[in-house]
């Protein structure tokens, strides 16, 4: 009996994994982290991209229906993204960006912050600057504590600080006049 289970248990470990690997086929690729969405945004407390003497915290959600949009000056789809962006600011929306650093792993050397404040600098002047003002996240957690899986990503919040929307992905003007628009309307008539 010991020789069959050569057999069977490498067969059962390819059944689980095929059959594992079968179900990714049919998965949505652009999951959506909806675990944040109706709660109060995290709280945190992170300086200015350009100015790490000015701070910001959970407070600036209060009062105005904001769109958080988590970007990097590493990132192709946030280039594309920012004309656009620019625009809807220049329409009266109010953007805060999160600036997302990918380099700060110590194995593979970080960035200095002038050097960041450069790029950023050169990026939203090339393409247009929708930002109110931008927070740094340097060390990611504020976010890993929001769901972030990358950049872009856009979160929009409340005038009580509760986000109320999740997106991946870039905002174009489809997906600004489809998804997010008809929330930001309603909520900002409240």
């Amino acid at each position: 009996m010991n020789k069959y289970w050569y057999f069977i248990l490498p067969l059962g470990a390819f059944l689980l994994i095929s059959v594992f690997l079968f179900s990714g086929l049919f998965s949505n690729p652009r999951y959506v982290n909806e675990s944040q969405v109706d709660r109060q945004a995290p709280s945190f407390n992170l300086p200015d991209v350009m100015d790490a003497s000015r701070h910001y915290d959970q407070h600036i959600f209060e009062g105005q229906v904001t769109l958080l949009n988590v970007w990097g000056v590493w990132c192709v789809t946030c280039a594309v993204e920012l004309p656009y962006l620019t625009q809807l600011r220049e329409q009266g929306v109010r953007i805060v960006g999160l600036y997302y650093e990918q380099e700060i792993d110590p194995d593979f050397g970080a960035k200095p912050l002038p050097q960041i404040q450069r790029e950023v600098q050169q990026q939203l002047d090339k393409l247009g600057n929708p930002y109110q003002f931008n927070i740094f996240d340097f060390d990611r957690s504020y976010s890993l504590d929001l769901g972030v899986t990358g950049a872009p990503e856009t979160y929009l919040i409340d005038q009580t600080g509760k986000i109320r929307l999740h997106h991946i992905g870039d905002v174009n003007a489809r997906v600004w006049q489809e998804k997010i628009y008809p929330l930001y309307q309603q909520l900002s008539k409240q």
